[in-house]
């Protein structure tokens, strides 16, 4: 089910995302919602419509709307910076009105500066300055209590309302003080000490400063999203009527030629049908060298045209080219959540309360304690202003948000935040052999002539009759006759027999070409050509066994060499600690000699296309398993496997199963994206580690704990000044992943992985109405869908289903689903 994604308006700490996050979370239809501080956005599964979304955010007290619901604006819009320009206003204007307010109250009062004439000596009046001048910051930052209002008539308080309570605090209490000093004329100069409205402004002037910061960090961390946005071509120039016309990139459409000429950007995805040239793919791929294009070739959106003219069959557009689904990735990605970041929200639920609650029991404890009721209050203050939610909320969303982006500038695509997390936790990595290790694209390595037969003269046979053939073998020798100057000779009545090989006609005369038992039907083969067949499936080649007019003729080996960086990026996982395992169809023979040259630790051979998600099954009972393959056949495995990865140049289905996609089909990015997962990691421990430890120690400081120890005081003025330092801190933290070499294995750790407990139990349940081998794996499929069954065997003849469980289940979630099958349940034991 995709993530329908919405703009949220009014939030201003992790107390505000997790009140919308839960109010959308308990509509009926809600499958999941994440809510994302740091974008301001909302990601939501399920099938409650979006008018009940919007409407539980509003009653929620913020504001929501369909993102991208204003057709005229344009993506990039949306990662807008708009909120620095109106903080950057309301701090010059609280700076001006501050400056003047802090001379009359600490320039005056601490370092003798002079007043004009008329205010010597009159306390009165100076109180009044100040009370006014701190008024007039406190309507211009009005929007802090604005929302804390909010906040707490819909019993859900926020950062506003620590801030407003705070500075409200302050400036109620100094109010006071002057009613007190109207009534006590001759004791106004001793009590003009005890006002604190210069702590009322200047809490609010330090918090808007700590906002700023964190508004200009925060659009740091989506300049990656706003770089691929930027990228996207447009306008792009046709061809009709035979005429070249510019267009909006909006009016291209499927089937439309386009061209592209040197140093343009290519405006939609398409496949080259006239020209030549090196395309400049780095944008998407992360790959500094350019691709070469021919005919036939696929091309990309916002690549770019380096050499040649290029006309070009749009075959994608829209939000269906590859940046489009790219941007999408990335954008639902950073909408969800990382499991790590549970802790920080359940504590983000109940911040708030908890410490507002904290700085009225301060406050209480030093009135009991016998100090005066201005000294307990600035101590209630510091409590209210110096603890920082924000830091908690912001912790996890920032590191993803920026490891999103670096990912994404290097062709690592994350689907969501989770698969960021474990991705860096995997102990086994599976491989699918064909296309991942190996090209994919099977070569000739020899030509074996026998019966006083050339290599040439062998070579034009076998192409002869192979070109009638789609088979990747026979593909591979076509190429290899395409090298050579000669022609095909006319085949006649030719025949497939599929698992065996080839046959037909040239000159009257059969040709036939395939394995070693379909030769011998019709030729004898020498125990020399076995011999030499057998030395060749040693070192990893298929033997292709050829006669002609009952005569054995010669061999030709073909094999699938593996990609150049695959044994690098094996070895560098091994070197990680991380075991590296191969799965595939191919004979013992073939599968050993490649997984020696990968240096891969275990090989599974022989393996059918169904039975890889079983080898899977198997692996993650010794650890947490990642599965990479490109094929249809691998979706399942990739499905079952805890992280899935997938590379672009594979199929659709494989693709969509995938929780990570590489952009190119270079397995060098497994370690990249293994270490980029590791030290993001590090990155939110040590946010979590800062965010909580601030409010551990800051909060008793605040509340005065230590000054019976140490004497230390704070006022809350300096307490302001830390809240603000505490968010802008963990967003700096989150930023040093940009500059994270993920190429680089000069820091690689190897982790030592505690051997996994079989925590394992079976169930088996007695199920009735089971007719057919349908309604077996109907059955099987609703209970291995349930989280904890790691597998169903489920026999309609004796009426069982005997389930293996990585944890508990219970028995009535097990009943319920298979009945909701129509299939009754008798028993569960």
């Amino acid at each position: 089910m995709s993530i329908r994604q919405f703009d949220v308006t009014g939030m201003s700490c992790a107390a505000c995302s997790s009140r919308v996050e839960k109010a959308v979370s308990s509509l009926e239809g809600v499958s999941s919602c994440s809510v994302s501080l740091l974008t301001n956005s909302m990601g939501v599964q399920g099938s409650a419509s979006d008018s009940a979304i919007i409407k539980a955010v509003v009653d929620a007290g913020y504001g929501a709307s369909l993102k991208g619901s204003d057709k005229t604006s344009k993506k990039e819009d949306s990662l807008e910076d708009r909120e620095s320009p109106v903080l950057v206003r309301r701090l010059i204007s609280s700076l001006l009105f501050l400056i003047v307010l802090m001379y009359f109250s600490m320039g005056h009062m601490m370092l003798s500066l002079p007043l004009p004439k008329a205010l010597n000596g009159n306390a009165m009046a100076i109180g009044i300055i100040q009370m006014f001048l701190a008024a007039i910051v406190m309507t211009i930052n009005q929007k802090f209590f604005i929302n804390g209002t909010k906040g707490l008539l819909h019993k859900s308080p926020n950062m506003d309302t620590l801030v407003s309570l705070g500075s409200a605090a302050s400036f109620i209490y100094s109010f006071a003080i002057l009613i007190v000093m109207t009534i006590n004329p001759e004791r106004q100069m001793e009590y003009l000490h005890d006002l604190y409205f210069e702590s009322a402004a200047m809490i609010l002037a330090l918090i808007t400063i700590g906002k700023l910061l964190e508004a200009k960090s925060k659009g740091k961390t989506t300049d990656a999203l706003k770089s691929l946005i930027k990228l996207a071509p447009q306008k792009a120039t046709i061809i009709k009527a035979g005429k070249e016309i510019e267009v909006d990139i909006s009016d291209v459409s499927i089937g439309d030629i386009f061209i592209v000429r040197p140093g343009e950007s290519i405006p939609v995805d398409g496949v080259v049908i006239k020209g030549e040239s090196a395309v400049n793919e780095s944008a998407l791929t992360g790959e500094s060298l350019p691709v070469d294009k021919k005919e036939g070739d696929k091309v990309s959106s916002a690549t770019i045209n380096q050499s040649g003219y290029l006309e070009c069959k749009a075959t994608r557009v829209g939000e269906d080219t590859t940046l489009s689904q790219i941007i999408k990735l990335v954008s639902d990605a950073s909408a969800t959540k990382a499991p790590i970041a549970k802790i920080a929200d359940k504590v983000s639920g109940v911040f708030v309360p908890v410490v507002i609650s904290i700085a009225v029991v301060t406050i209480i404890i030093w009135m009991a304690l016998g100090e005066s009721f201005g000294f307990a209050l600035q101590r209630g203050i510091s409590v209210l202003v110096i603890s920082c939610p924000c830091a908690l909320g912001l912790a996890t969303p920032v590191a993803i948000m920026v490891a999103n982006g670096k990912g994404a500038r290097n062709g690592i695509l994350f689907k969501t935040a989770e698969s960021l997390e474990e991705a860096g936790r995997v102990e086994i990595i599976a491989f699918d052999k064909t296309g991942t290790i190996t090209e994919g694209c099977p070569v000739v390595k020899g030509i074996y002539p026998f019966s006083s037969w050339s290599e040439d003269k062998l070579l034009v046979f076998a192409a002869s009759v192979e070109t009638r053939s789609e088979h990747p073998l026979s593909k591979a020798i076509l190429k290899k006759f395409g090298e050579r100057e000669s022609a095909l000779l006319p085949i006649e009545s030719f025949k497939s027999t599929t698992g065996k090989g080839l046959s037909g006609l040239i000159d009257g005369k059969e040709i036939r070409g395939g394995n070693l038992a379909f030769i011998q039907q019709a030729a004898t083969i020498p125990e020399s050509a076995k011999d030499l067949s057998e030395k060749l499936s040693s070192k990893g080649e298929t033997t292709l066994f050829f006669a002609y007019d009952g005569e054995f003729i010669g061999i030709i080996s073909v094999a699938d060499p593996i990609k150049e960086d695959s044994s690098k990026a094996i070895s560098e996982l091994k070197k990680m600690g991380i075991k590296a395992v191969m799965i595939t169809g191919d004979n013992k023979n073939t599968a050993s000699s490649i997984a020696a040259e990968a240096g891969v630790d275990e090989v599974f051979a022989e393996v059918l296309p169904d039975g890889k998600e079983s080898i899977i099954r198997k692996l993650k009972k010794e650890g947490k398993v990642m599965m990479v393959g490109d094929g249809i056949n691998d979706a399942p495995a990739l499905t079952r496997a805890d992280i899935g990865v997938a590379i672009s140049a594979g199929t659709d289905i494989a693709i969509d199963a995938a929780d990570i996609v590489l952009m190119k089909s270079s397995l060098i990015d497994i370690p990249a994206l293994v270490r980029l997962s590791r030290r993001t990691l590090l990155n939110i421990y040590e946010n979590l580690f800062w965010a909580f430890g601030y409010n551990i120690i800051g909060i008793p400081l605040a509340a005065g704990a230590f000054i019976s120890i140490f004497g230390w005081k704070m006022n809350p003025m300096f307490g302001a000044l830390a809240m603000s330092v505490s968010s802008f801190f963990v967003i700096s933290n989150a930023l040093r992943l940009n500059i994270v070499d993920i190429r680089s294995s000069k820091h690689d750790i190897k982790y030592i992985h505690k051997k996994k407990e079989n925590k394992e139990m079976t169930k088996t349940m007695m199920i009735e109405g089971m007719m057919c081998k349908h309604c077996e794996a109907r059955v099987k499929k609703t209970l291995e869908a349930i989280e904890g069954v790691e597998e169903a065997v489920v026999s309609f003849e004796a009426g069982t289903a005997i389930l293996t469980l990585s944890k508990s289940v219970d028995n009535e979630i097990l009943k319920s689903a298979v009945e909701g099958q129509d299939y009754p349940v008798l028993e569960i034991k």
